[in-house]
């Protein structure tokens, strides 16, 4: 019994430990990502999903125009289609969207 319980341990410190899944970097589909480069807005559907507290995929992010530069807090104001949207320049994540 001893032995089973020694050999599972082993095999689990050698194993290493399990890691969640790796974020894609919030890639989008390469159908969007042409429409993107074209200088395209995005469908309804991907601009929905920018919510207060979310990060930013850094295509979306690419594709705004900034109105008002990083404050001392690290704030960056961008536009976005016609959203306008207070996010953290270094982690992208949304502090605010404003209409």
């Amino acid at each position: 019994m001893k032995k089973y319980l020694l050999l599972i341990m082993a095999a689990a410190l050698i194993s290493g430990p399990v890691y969640a899944k790796k974020d894609k970097g919030g890639a989008l589909p390469p159908g969007l990502q042409k429409k993107v480069n074209r200088g395209d807005s995005l469908p309804p559907g991907w601009q929905k999903k920018l919510q207060k507290g979310a990060t930013m995929e850094r295509e979306v992010y690419e594709q705004g125009t900034v109105i008002k530069p990083v404050d001392a807090k690290g704030v960056i104001t961008i536009k976005v289609d016609s959203k306008v949207i207070r996010l953290m320049k270094a982690t992208r994540e949304i502090v605010d969207i404003l209409q």
